[in-house]
């Protein structure tokens, strides 16, 4: 398989490996790499908030434009949606970046901050639980109101008066009846119960209709909370405090994936040139071989040793430049391109020894965002508390409200209320928040006994790494000059091609092991850096070192 790096279809390439300066070219065969020097943009999605600002001062340092990459207009451009290159779906408020194809370790860094979902979703988390914060502070503010109000009705109803009639005429005659003693002599009065009961009819059909319009404006402002607003305000921002620490924890794990990715690619780039150089060693003593057999000093068995060692060495070849090309798509992947990221920053090793494990230990003490975060939980639950303690005090508001009429009626007052019984128990609520409280506490104790294992754990690893790799140069010395006297002995007929095909293994295992032991360096100094809460410190380390390996790629 083409191991495709650039446009170009056949490029020349140098390398200087370890055991000394090899030049080797990269031809147009399907088992080799291609290359060039070409510095072809990509366009990547820049994923920011809708308003285009960010969040937090160490997201805005890590978004300023750097002078090695690109120069875009998009700062002056108006956001728009854009197809992300991996998923193929819309992501909205987004601008494209020109980014080089050649890219160093700092580049790719400030390139991931720009270009993870991970980190803008944390932005975009921040940014909501700061609203929040913003929305109660205002809570004990004045609350204003107007009620404006227009009905119309329309009202058509038989009213029964039958019943309320009787009810009159005999209450009528009674009092007649009780007022006017009986005389013999007088004539007989008229019945008044039924001439004031033929005055009232048996219904009364009412039809009315109309409308009402009527404006008022009120205002409730509670002046006295019993403290209750500022432990909803500091429990908000607590939980800020601990989105933008989970952020940071988020941040430097990409930082660290970023590390591992960029070099592994390195290391897979070092040892599929290394396998094409033992494959065109061996070519050359396939080459020997053949005329040696030709010529009658080897045997049969000798030149079929040698034919089989140039075959192993191609499929070894082949392979190698399949995982270079895999652990190139996992780096692309991470930062979002649609093109292949070439890494220019060569992997490295210090040969000065590392400050005392205590110095790395007190950075993480003071830096790691995970005791940030137990400090935040651990104010939360602070907050909560106070909140409890007001369980039972009062809460005193001022109200008014005035019509907005000709003859204006209103009304003003002041009311302050308790709670007697009933709710939440704010017993149970103290305690509750008590214990939180001694959680966060001792997660601190946890958290803090956890880091400084970590922390010593990853300094005897970089340490390790560090001799592992000055203990193997006097290796690859060593197969170096054994495979340059095996080679010479073929010559001479002193030496057979299984003496320098093991020859040639040795002096390919001893380059490759160093090129790990390199590797393992780089990525235990990531993990202590991370360990410590200051992921971007490994750029000092890589910056300050003595010893760097040959890299493909240079811009």
């Amino acid at each position: 398989m083409k191991f495709t790096l650039s446009a170009l279809p056949t490029a020349m390439m140098t390398v200087a490996l370890m055991s000394g300066p090899i030049v080797t070219y990269a031809s147009t065969g399907s088992d080799n790499i291609e290359s060039s020097d070409d510095m072809t943009p990509v366009t990547v999605t820049k994923i920011v908030d809708a308003d285009g600002q960010i969040n937090n001062q160490t997201a805005q340092t890590a978004m300023a434009p750097s002078h090695t990459l690109a120069e875009t207009h998009a700062e002056h451009s108006a956001l728009n949606t854009l197809i992300d290159p991996t998923t193929h779906k819309a992501v909205d408020n987004s601008y494209p970046l020109e980014v080089s194809s050649f890219l160093s370790l700092e580049q790719a860094q400030k390139l991931l901050v720009q270009v993870s979902p991970k980190i803008a979703a944390n932005q975009a988390a921040i940014a909501a639980s700061e609203y929040q914060t913003d929305a109660l502070r205002t809570i004990d503010n004045p609350l204003v109101f107007a009620r404006v109000s227009a009905s119309a009705y329309h009202l058509d109803e038989d009213i029964d008066l039958s019943s309320l009639r009787n009810g009159i005429v005999n209450e009528v005659n009674n009092t007649v009846d009780n007022a006017v003693p009986p005389i013999a002599d007088l004539p007989d009065l008229p019945n008044f119960g039924e001439l004031v009961g033929e005055r009232i009819p048996d219904s009364y059909n009412i039809k009315r209709s109309g409308s009402t319009t009527g404006a008022g404006l009120g205002v409730v402002w509670p002046i006295y909370t019993a403290g209750r607003t500022d432990a909803l305000t500091g429990a908000s921002d607590a939980r800020t405090q601990e989105a933008v620490a989970d952020s940071i924890l988020d941040k430097n794990e990409l930082y660290n994936t970023l590390i591992e990715r960029y070099f592994k690619a390195q290391l897979a780039i070092i040892a599929a040139y290394l396998r094409e150089d033992a494959y065109d060693t061996l070519q050359q003593t396939d080459h020997m071989a053949e005329r040696l057999f030709e010529e009658g000093f080897i045997s049969r068995v000798d030149r079929l040793e040698a034919q089989s060692a140039l075959a192993d060495a191609k499929s070894e070849s082949v392979n190698a430049n399949n995982d270079a090309r895999l652990a190139m798509i996992a780096l692309q992947r991470l930062l979002r391109t649609d093109y292949r990221i070439k890494p220019t920053t060569p992997l490295f090793v210090s040969s000065r020894p590392l400050p005392d494990v205590s110095y790395f230990q007190d950075l993480a003490l003071n830096n790691h965002p995970g005791l940030q975060k137990v400090a935040a939980k651990r104010a939360q639950a602070q907050q909560l508390h106070a909140l409890s303690d007001t369980g039972y005090k009062p809460t005193v508001l001022l109200y008014g409200y005035g019509q907005l009429e000709k003859d204006p009626s209103w009304v003003a007052g002041i009311s302050a209320s308790w709670k007697l019984w009933g709710g939440l128990d704010k017993t149970a609520s103290l305690a509750s928040s008590n214990a939180q409280i001694r959680q966060a506490d001792l997660s601190e104790i946890e958290v803090s006994d956890n880091l400084l294992l970590l922390v010593e754990k990853n300094w005897h690893d970089v340490n390790n790494a560090q001799s592992r790799y000055q203990a193997l140069q006097s290796n690859v010395d060593l197969a170096a000059e054994v495979l340059r006297l095996r080679r010479l002995g073929l010559q001479e007929g002193v030496n057979t091609t299984v003496d320098v095909v093991q020859a040639q293994t040795q002096s390919l295992k001893a380059r490759t092991e160093q090129a790990q032991a390199a590797n393992s360096y780089v990525q235990s100094l990531a993990a202590l850096m991370q360990s410590c809460g200051t992921p971007l410190a490994f750029n000092a380390y890589l910056n300050a070192a003595d010893i760097q390996l040959p890299t493909l790629y240079t811009e």
